[in-house]
């Protein structure tokens, strides 16, 4: 009696039949592909044994439905990404899910360097500065009106720059004239000493301290021989509130406005000149 030859599943016979073996037992070809094919997960069917497979994750598809969901491409041996269980070549992730570079207009691939600020993305390459045109990089930047400038080219094309030495203020800063100084450049003509703070005037667009205008340009008092620093003519104040007396070619400080015999004040009191020095009436009635 000869030796049964049947399959495993459903038990005929397999003589003259195709069949698969297993570490079961022989199966016929239908019972096999029931028995141990995955179903694709786009189509839904078997994956016949003589089908070539193709899986992703814990996804079984045959070799024809293993494609991009949006352009049908066949992914079997090209690159792709999933996004939200959806298998996408790379062509149509960067399309729906990457970036344009604003400067190229070149899609920014994913897993490339870039940059991003104010809701746009650049190239790391095609940052660039607008005033040098280097790559800003990680480096400090100022944006101006739809541009961006690196620190020293923003200074030097729009940060005010000291009337005195033409460099750039980048913080601080005194105005003179109307314009802008260093604070350490704005110094007296005459001694250098820092005016900022201080109170100082002016000669022939020169700043000078008080001390340095009165010694250099301000008329003497005929009495004290100091400087009075006050305007010019009649009377007046000076600087500092210092008031002063004019007569014809002489000046007094109003504290040595007096006679100079008796001392008495002069300052808003009839008086007489005599020589080089101004007598009360008093005085000059009595005689020499």
């Amino acid at each position: 009696m000869s030796e049964t030859f049947d399959c495993a599943k459903c038990n005929e016979s397999l003589y003259g039949r195709k069949y698969i073996q297993t570490d079961s037992g022989p199966y016929c070809v239908p019972c096999y592909d029931n028995t141990f094919a995955n179903t694709c997960a786009e189509c839904q069917q078997l994956i016949g044994h003589d089908s070539r497979e193709l899986f992703y994750e814990d996804r079984h598809f045959h070799e024809g439905c293993f494609r991009c969901c949006r352009c049908q491409r066949s992914l079997a041996d090209e690159p792709f990404t999933c996004q939200d269980s959806e298998l996408l070549c790379n062509d149509c992730y960067c399309s729906a899910f990457s970036s344009q570079c604003s400067a190229c207009g070149e899609t920014v691939m994913p897993g490339s360097r870039k940059l991003e600020y104010g809701g746009q993305t650049w190239h790391e390459h095609c940052f660039l500065c607008s005033g040098c045109e280097q790559p800003l990089g990680s480096r400090s930047f100022v944006p101006d009106k739809g541009a961006h400038y690196c620190v020293p080219c923003y200074e030097n094309k729009f940060a005010p720059r000291c009337a005195r030495c033409n460099k750039t203020l980048t913080q601080g800063g005194v105005t003179y004239r109307d314009q802008p100084w260093h604070r350490e450049c704005l110094v007296c003509t005459g001694c250098k000493m820092p005016l900022a703070g201080q109170q100082f005037t002016s000669r022939d667009d020169e700043p000078y301290c008080v001390v340095c205008f009165g010694e250099l340009f301000a008329p003497k008092c005929s009495s004290c021989k100091r400087p009075i620093t006050g305007g010019t003519g009649g009377e007046g104040a000076g600087l500092g509130g210092g008031k002063y007396v004019s007569f014809e070619d002489r000046h007094w400080h109003h504290s040595c406005f007096s006679c100079a015999r008796c001392s008495t004040s002069l300052v808003g009191q009839g008086f007489v000149p005599d020589g080089d020095q101004v007598l009360c009436q008093g005085c000059s009635q009595a005689g020499p």
